[in-house]
């Protein structure tokens, strides 16, 4: 499901990966804690070429602001419980504190699965990924 726009902000808790499609789009992806006590944890996505200077440049531990549209999703786990998945499909991101903003208007519909064990473990198995 996806949800109206959403602005969060929180500390990169996984580095960017940055993926391609198989029409050759650049997909780029980072784990984002958006918890102040604990690990709320949330996938955030960029598809648009302008962004890919500003996600190249954070790293772990970088606080970053992002601006987009949230998607939720309940997937079945293998035990039968259900477990809620949070992607936010970003238009905006920046740095907090160095005042650099990044935007774009360019999208895509196309979806891309992260096969990395470093983006899967602990928050999104390939397996769940519904969306």
């Amino acid at each position: 499901m996806s949800l109206a726009k959403s602005v969060v902000t929180g500390t990169v808790y996984r580095a960017p990966e940055k993926r391609f499609t198989q029409n050759n789009i650049a997909v780029s992806g980072f784990v984002l804690n958006i918890g102040e006590r604990e690990e709320i944890l949330m996938r955030v996505v960029s598809r648009r070429n302008a962004l890919d200077e500003i996600v190249s440049s954070i790293s772990k531990g970088d606080k970053v602001l992002v601006e987009g549209r949230l998607q939720t999703a309940t997937v079945k786990m293998d035990d039968g419980s259900e477990k809620r998945i949070y992607e936010i499909d970003a238009n905006t991101i920046e740095r907090m504190g160095e005042g650099s903003v990044t935007n774009s208007d360019f999208g895509t519909e196309e979806i891309v699965k992260f096969e990395s064990d470093d983006m899967a473990n602990e928050l999104i198995n390939e397996d769940e990924i519904p969306f």
